[in-house]
């Protein structure tokens, strides 16, 4: 009965906002709130460091290229070719990559490297809050969330085959929604991230997990 009438009053405090919810009460639109301000900041994209560009890659080294080659496929990226030539044993075949016009409307650049940034494809939102320990809404407090996120808008580059193939990070974060959990501290200002998220598992749209 504790437990019915604790959802109960998270449900009246999220439909009856303009009742006085404040942002350090103990319910899920706070959390949730909470959340999307940690992950706000931090948008997904295909590398986990920044990269530069222009970039040069040995052609015969695909493990360097495929990356690359897909986003030329896609437009963000044009490619050139040349022969860089080696102290003593002849030369080896290169390939220089940089940014188109369309791509430099997605490159997200690096404001303290010049030169640097990434290709980023959305910024995960919380799509369900599933539990949450209990907890109070006092300064101090802190809880244990567990939730869903889905990644929006998600551009179609990065939709597309070639690019997932050729970054498999990027396709298992669009394959389905994730669950993930993570510790949230009440302050004065509001319910904030402290640790966390840890991301659990992501689910395919038949409820199955990919692996």
């Amino acid at each position: 009965m504790m437990r019915i009438g604790r959802v109960v009053l998270i449900a009246g405090c999220a439909t009856a906002m303009v009742a006085g919810c404040k942002k350090t009460d103990d319910n899920t639109v706070n959390y949730k709130q909470a959340i999307n301000a940690y992950y706000a900041s931090r948008p997904a994209c295909l590398w986990s460091e920044p990269k530069k560009l222009p970039a040069q890659a040995e052609t015969s080294d695909v493990s360097e290229t495929q990356g690359y080659d897909a986003l030329v496929d896609q437009g963000l990226l044009q490619r050139t070719t040349a022969e860089k030539k080696r102290f003593l044993i002849g030369s080896k075949a290169v390939t220089n990559y940089d940014l188109t016009d369309k791509g430099r409307g997605a490159w997200t650049a690096d404001v303290q490297q010049p030169g640097f940034g990434n290709f980023c494809y959305g910024t995960r939102t919380v799509t369900q809050i599933d539990s949450a320990a209990p907890t109070t809404g006092q300064v101090g407090a802190t809880t244990v969330v567990s939730y869903h996120t889905a990644i929006t808008p998600i551009p179609a580059w990065a939709s597309a085959p070639e690019t997932q193939t050729a970054f498999p990070k990027l396709r298992t974060d669009l394959a389905g929604p994730a669950s993930a959990s993570a510790t949230l501290t009440d302050t004065a200002n509001g319910w904030v991230v402290t640790s966390g998220p840890a991301r659990t598992a992501v689910t395919n749209p038949d409820g199955s997990i990919v692996q």
